[in-house]
């Protein structure tokens, strides 16, 4: 079970919430990147970052801060917090967030989990605040959805999202024991990973977690904050309870898309010389490439692109669409345009600044980088 620590941003400032509210906010360091390194330091395996001005009041003051954090840190990162947009979510992928998890905007706009989970398998989670009748609160808590978990999880694992955070909303975690009962239903609906986000009191919460078991299946992750630092027990007493290796301390390569071509040669010179992608070299000990007869290109924070002849080695499917996040979109429009092929408007409601057709039918977004 991988244990995770939760930084709560809230006007730069890394806060706790009594009771969930925005009403009690007990500052705890005026530097979140700080604290942030401070978990890292003490062996945590993950980190859930979650920027509450962004939740609460769709006030994004804190994205800089978080993608100084994502720079500055060697360890899986999921990012939370009004993430209500394909281009947001896009975004701090590509500025390295191990995941990204949606809540409100999940229950809202299920479409847009599904489009995200093809475009970006593996990084998209989702976090449900559920009251004791299981019903959803979203905003940053400040409002009832009138939905209920079992629905929603249903809903998003057929979107195909990688795994769930589960909070039991409103329950002042230093006082109160974790709601058992909902997360063994969490468990009971779905396949997919459950991790307690709620925070514990004490070791002895952590032990009532890891003797939740539905079909042979337990918990993936707890969340824990200021009850390892007021000292009710360390990090390593925690991993102690918890067991198992944890998540790898270090980001490593996450994605890797395939793309099955028809001509190699004039795939990679679209991939590499019109969008510019730089190629990896992966020779192996033997001078051999790595990939047989496909070529790898650097696409962004830990993706890469393999072009692969369409009898190639390996099981590959094809791709209808990619999305590229770019630090300046006009000027690689004028590049591929200069280059005699032809762009058009992103479609409405998706996250692009333009489209442009690749070979093999494959359609290319691509998206600004900076902004919300």
């Amino acid at each position: 079970m991988d244990l995770y620590a939760r930084v709560n941003i809230l006007e730069g400032r890394a806060v706790r919430l009594g009771r969930g509210s925005l009403d009690d906010v007990i500052s705890l360091d005026a530097d979140p990147i700080n604290r942030a390194r401070g978990w890292a330091e003490m062996g945590v395996d993950c980190l859930l970052v979650v920027d509450l001005d962004a939740a609460a009041y769709r006030s994004y003051r804190n994205r800089p801060l978080i993608d100084r954090m994502l720079s500055a840190l060697d360890l899986p990162i999921v990012v939370a917090g009004g993430i209500r947009s394909e281009r947001e979510a896009a975004r701090l992928i590509q500025q390295g967030a191990w995941k990204v998890t949606m809540g409100t905007a999940a229950i809202e706009t299920p479409t847009m989990v599904w489009d995200l989970c093809r475009d970006f398998p593996g990084r998209m989670m989702v976090s449900l605040d559920v009251l004791g009748n299981e019903e959803l609160v979203t905003e940053g808590w400040t409002s009832d959805s009138g939905r209920f978990m079992e629905e929603v999880m249903l809903e998003m694992a057929s979107c195909g999202v990688s795994g769930f955070f589960v909070t039991d909303a409103r329950r002042d975690v230093l006082s109160e024991r974790p709601n058992l009962d909902i997360l063994r239903t969490a468990l009971e609906y779905i396949d997919e990973p459950v991790v307690a986000s709620g925070g514990v009191r004490n070791a002895d919460d952590l032990r009532a977690l890891t003797s939740i078991e539905v079909g042979g299946r337990s918990l993936a992750g707890v969340v824990v904050g200021r009850e390892v630092t007021e000292g009710r027990f360390t990090v390593a007493q925690a991993k102690a309870v918890l067991g198992g290796p944890g998540a790898p301390r270090s980001r490593v390569l996450q994605l890797r898309v395939v793309i099955p071509c028809s001509d190699l040669g004039r795939s990679v010179d679209f991939y590499q010389s019109t969008l510019g992608f730089a190629r990896i070299e992966t020779a192996g000990p033997g001078g051999q490439e790595e990939t047989g007869s496909g070529v790898l290109l650097d696409v962004g924070v830990d993706s890469v692109l393999e072009l692969v002849p369409e009898d190639g080695p390996g099981e590959v499917r094809h791709q209808s669409r990619l999305v590229f996040v770019v630090d300046d979109a006009e000027a690689l429009r004028d590049r591929v345009e200069g280059r005699a092929h032809t762009t058009g408007p992103a479609a409405a409601g998706s996250l692009g600044a333009f489209e442009v057709e690749a070979p093999d039918g494959v359609t290319v977004i691509i998206s600004e980088s900076h902004g919300v």
